[in-house]
């Protein structure tokens, strides 16, 4: 097993090569490919709630997830709380996760332009029109998020509870 797999059926991985030649085997077996992405710094219900709905969709679910430099210039300075390697590994843990691939870009345009996967998931949360790389997919579903959920109002959370 190589570095980057967590077993024969999941991938963490930083290399797009890497992941296309997985989607590839899964395009040959006439699977879905389901995408999406984010920060998933500190992993909660609502985060949880939507890859089960994604995953649904299709049969393989590839989750792009941003680098920590991509974390740092989009949320600053002190995110990520959980480096780029922790966040994959719990992520990859989900059963309904099949891979977790890295982008260093602000958004995943490139990543799902190389992927062209069958599904595109985010969160009800965008408009249409906001979604990068949404021309490249099969088809953009909005999925509504549990309310109540946000990282970054559970940071705010902690640091008052100090």
């Amino acid at each position: 097993m190589g570095a980057n797999a967590v077993s024969s059926r999941k991938l963490i991985t930083r290399s797009w090569p890497e992941l296309l030649s997985r989607a590839a085997f899964w395009r040959l077996r006439r699977r879905r490919i389901v995408f999406t992405n984010g920060v998933f710094d500190i992993l909660h219900a609502g985060h949880v709630e939507l890859l089960q709905k994604a995953r649904k969709l299709g049969d393989a679910l590839v989750l792009g997830l941003n680098t920590d430099a991509s974390v740092r210039r989009l949320k600053g300075p002190t995110r990520p709380v959980n480096r780029w390697r922790d966040r994959a590994s719990v992520l990859a843990a989900l059963e309904c996760v099949d891979a977790v691939v890295g982008f260093r870009e602000d958004t995943p345009a490139r990543l799902i332009s190389a992927l062209r996967p069958d599904i595109l998931v985010k969160g009800a949360d965008y408009a249409l029109g906001e979604i990068a790389g949404a021309e490249h997919a099969g088809k953009t579903v909005r999925i509504v998020l549990k309310r109540g959920y946000s990282t970054t109002r559970l940071i705010k959370r902690l640091g008052k509870a100090r």
